[in-house]
């Protein structure tokens, strides 16, 4: 066992997403105690490698067998000796699953370092149903895992009935991000776009993808007065999608699509409602930093949103997949500041005493230290 722990990661993508986020914020935080070794099920998608720290100890083979493909026996082979080596081997989301098949199949016979799945929602061909071949290859896959994380109570009883994980194999432990960081005065001086004196901004954050129904939230927001703006911070193929929306109800004007934004931290609080419009969420590290922020969040009962908000908050969150019942939440907090101040006050207290990044951490470098019988 080497002197410093060798942990490998491996993710469906690397892209700057909520799980890959996560999982950097953790890494940056462990610094010198862990070496990490990074694979990306698609290798083009590694945007979240621009967040690590300078000081993290962090590496990316070029040679590491692919992540996706047919479960072939040689190739599950192939991808199980390359984990030796290593003191804890994480995985991430299903496009990673053939990684805790092979560690499951070959662990005795290769000697194979423990294991622990991170399962932070679906893929898009599966926010409907879940694929029973999926199921199954699941339930199986895991059977050898030394845990299971996930993030939301929903995905919680997702892991023990359908996949059928016994209860001590199940984690869950909620996203944490540096609330005082969101807590701070945002600068006027990062977005392309300028907020003027006199305007409100419904903003979200997501990526423009079908999933995330962002031509739904230009259509729910159509209605607001002129002095509304609605932003969305995102790239991804949906671009066109809600320019052209917009431009058909005749607010292009109002609707500002200006990128992706890397701190999040530094513009959120320029929002006046944060806003989601998601098909399908889990629990969207999003909502906890506009909650931390001070906003008030509008969204489609999806996931743990409900749970996650203040209680003033929750009369909010709408009926799922409905322009209409998400539009007339956005007018009635459009119309009373008041009200965005009472909610936007609790959501932030909920956020310093259930969110903060501190509890998180603690939670994964317990589990982690256990796993690997050997404290970091």
């Amino acid at each position: 066992m080497s002197s410093t722990p060798k942990i490998l990661h491996c993710h469906s993508t690397f892209a700057a997403g909520g799980k890959e986020l996560r999982s950097v914020q953790l890494i940056n935080h462990f610094g010198s105690a862990l070496d990490h070794t990074i694979v990306s099920g698609e290798p083009n998608q590694m945007a979240a490698a621009s967040h690590l720290s300078q000081d993290a100890k962090v590496a990316f083979p070029k040679d590491f067998p692919a992540l996706s493909g047919f479960p072939s026996p040689g190739r599950l082979v192939a991808i199980a000796q390359a984990l030796k080596g290593y003191d804890l081997v994480l995985t991430y989301n299903w496009g990673a699953m053939d990684v805790v098949m092979a560690r499951t199949v070959f662990a005795q016979a290769f000697d194979l370092p423990p294991l622990i799945h991170h399962e932070d929602g679906f893929n898009e061909d599966e926010v409907d149903e879940l694929k029973a071949t999926r199921n199954w290859y699941r339930r199986i896959a895991l059977n050898k895992a030394s845990s299971l994380v996930v993030p939301s109570r929903q995905l919680e009883g997702v892991a023990k009935t359908i996949w059928h994980q016994p209860q001590e194999r199940v984690m869950r432990i909620s996203n944490g991000i540096d609330v005082a960081a969101f807590a701070g005065s945002p600068r006027h001086d990062v977005l392309r776009v300028v907020k003027r004196k006199g305007e409100f901004w419904v903003g979200t954050l997501a990526g423009l993808r079908p999933v995330k129904q962002l031509t739904m939230l230009v259509r729910a927001f159509a209605e607001l007065p002129e002095k509304w703006n609605l932003v969305i911070l995102g790239e991804g193929p949906e671009k066109d999608a809600i320019q052209s929306t917009a431009a058909e109800l005749e607010i292009a004007h109002r609707v500002h699509v200006p990128g992706a934004i890397a701190n999040p931290a530094e513009v959120i609080g320029l929002f006046d409602i944060f806003a989601l419009s998601s098909r399908s969420e889990q629990f969207p590290l999003s909502v906890v930093e506009a909650m931390a922020a001070g906003l008030p969040v509008v969204a489609p009962d999806v996931g743990d949103i409900r749970s996650m908000v203040a209680e003033n908050n929750r009369p909010f969150i709408a009926v799922p997949g409905d322009a209409d019942a998400l539009g007339a939440m956005l007018e009635e907090l459009a119309e009373n500041i008041e009200l965005r101040n009472k909610i936007g006050s609790a959501n932030q207290k909920r956020a310093r005493d259930v969110y903060d990044q501190a509890k998180m951490i603690d939670q994964y470098r317990n589990l982690y230290g256990s796993v690997m019988g050997r404290a970091f």
